[in-house]
């Protein structure tokens, strides 16, 4: 199923989500330099993203175990006592969790994680604001990373992408707009599928992929559920009727998917028998 676009406008420009979705594409063809070769790809890597066993020793790779997971595949290299050489003794290991999120493996990577922050962060953006949207942002994506070091904890591969923070953006749209249509190409066809569903869906997935894809599949549904769990907070608190509800006097949580100033008519409602499946 490929999402591309929701039917729930904003009320406001979305300038942290277009920040963000600049940063990383910036950051991939600047100092990550894509058209580099793979040699270079790993070592940048190597040098600047987080990596599970780096976070659980506190300490850059040894020669020893950057040879053993890129010339002899094995991806738990990890060893605790290792006194050897490091290739990157400099290296910052936990401000990796910061720069991960910047960085991608691949364009289509890159692609479909800037895809997914623009059609889901925009609304997340203009329900908390600029700078807790930020806050919000990076929080999910240390909290999906630290899921996945809990997961992996001898893995010396590197971790790049933001798929972690987008997925915890996803997680608070799933609870905050559950109803909003999310117009999704369907094998060759048109649909309009409720967020819940679609991302309910997007979610359970996760649990189907496989070991061996280079995914780093449970820092998603850490960050999902990180993301779902703030925003059930911030929806049953004071902040959030005030924050969440902009209507002019007292109403009941807009779910519909509408902008967010009370309830509206549901977009399914105005729209049904004006859509054609193509």
């Amino acid at each position: 199923m490929l999402p591309l676009r929701d039917e729930n406008p904003t009320t406001r420009t979305p300038v942290m989500t277009l920040v963000l979705i600049v940063a990383c594409i910036a950051a991939y063809f600047g100092p990550q330099d894509a058209l580099s070769d793979e040699v270079d790809a790993v070592l940048f890597n190597l040098e600047y993203a987080a990596i599970p066993c780096e976070l659980n020793t506190g300490q850059p790779l040894s020669e020893a175990e950057i040879d053993a997971t890129f010339n002899r595949g094995i991806d738990d290299a990890c060893v605790a006592d290792e006194t050897g050489p490091q290739l990157f003794p400099d290296k910052q290991v936990y401000l990796g969790l910061l720069t991960s999120m910047f960085l991608h493996g691949s364009l289509l990577h890159l692609a479909g994680n800037m895809w997914f922050l623009w059609l889901f962060g925009n609304n997340i953006e203009d329900r908390l604001g600029s700078v807790a949207f930020v806050g919000f942002y990076l929080i999910g994506g240390l909290v999906g990373s630290a899921a996945h070091v809990a997961a992996q904890p001898l893995s010396t591969v590197p971790v790049v992408g933001a798929s972690g923070a987008i997925a915890a953006i996803m997680g608070a749209y799933a609870v905050w707009f559950p109803d909003a249509p999310i117009r999704t190409l369907v094998f060759y066809f048109l649909r309009d599928i409720s967020a819940k569903w679609f991302l309910g869906i997007w979610l359970i997935t996760q649990f189907f992929i496989g070991g061996d894809s280079g995914i780093a599949w449970v820092a998603h549904v850490g960050g999902f559920v990180f993301g779902a769990l703030i925003a059930l907070l911030v929806r049953r608190s004071d902040f959030g009727e005030r924050k969440l509800n902009r209507s002019s006097e007292p109403r009941k949580w807009d779910n519909t998917g509408g902008a967010g100033r009370g309830p509206l008519p549901h977009p399914f409602d105005s729209r049904r028998g004006n859509i054609s499946d193509v």
